[in-house]
């Protein structure tokens, strides 16, 4: 984990309300994939914690929705602009030696962290993605997720691709794939309904949890889940990436 002074290379629209923002730290920072960081924003006490996209040398990128007054002061800075930054932080996504059949299934800004597993796994693994967005206007990234063995994209609305959620078009599709692994991230009602569908199938299922984050490490507790067993876990530090039975969706 280390605390940069980072200089904004590009901040630009790539959808709608959606921006990416790629920052130069100065120095090379070994991020893996599904790990954050939290960008300071000036004149807001709480720093904004974002998946990590892509990272390459001292460049990175990560990606954000205009949800309030933070993220779209964020979207106001330009590139030249300084930018106070911790990194890398969380557990991210492993895969093991065996873990040759990859399936990714994303929906809304979850699609972000699974880009940095496309990253560095395409090439190197079998990875069948599952995207999902609300409609066209919400379409991004289509150029890193080609890279996969094979893109399924699925919106809300019908307007392109599947109709209906990227879980339902993995679920139609899981036993024809036959993946090693599962992993996703996007809303908890999305996450649900994986864990649902998955069950009994004998299948490793991993996902990056969405929480609100005060600190980022572990000390401020804003981002406690609850785990199956009766105990708690601090999605910034423990997480945000779980096997999915351990946590409560």
């Amino acid at each position: 984990m280390r605390e940069v002074t980072a200089v904004i290379a590009e901040n630009r629209a790539i959808a709608r309300d959606i921006f990416s923002l790629t920052f130069d730290c100065g120095e090379e920072i070994a991020v893996r994939p599904g790990q954050f960081c939290m960008l300071g924003v000036t004149g807001f006490p709480l720093r904004r914690p974002i998946a990590v996209c892509k990272a390459a040398g001292s460049l990175v990128t990560v990606c954000y929705r205009l949800k309030g007054e933070g993220t779209r002061a964020l979207a106001r800075l330009a590139a030249g602009e300084a930018l106070q930054v911790l990194l890398p932080l969380g557990n991210g996504f492993y895969l093991g030696a065996q873990e040759k059949r990859v399936a990714l299934v994303g929906g809304g800004v979850g699609i972000f962290p699974l880009i940095s597993v496309i990253g560095v796994y395409a090439g190197q693994r079998a990875l069948y993605a599952y995207m999902g967005f609300r409609n066209r206007e919400a379409l991004c990234m289509e150029q890193e997720l080609a890279r996969c063995e094979k893109l399924t994209l699925a919106s809300d609305d019908g307007s392109f691709g599947f109709h209906g959620t990227s879980v339902q078009a993995f679920l139609q599709e899981v036993d024809a794939v036959r993946p090693d692994v599962v992993l996703s991230c996007g809303p908890t009602p999305m996450l649900r309904a994986l864990k649902q569908g998955m069950q009994g199938r004998g299948i490793p299922v991993y996902v990056s949890l969405e929480e609100r984050m005060g600190c980022g490490i572990g000390a401020c507790l804003v981002c406690v889940c609850n785990k199956t067993d009766g105990a708690h876990a601090r999605v910034c530090k423990d997480g945000p990436v779980f096997e999915i039975g351990e946590v409560e969706l």
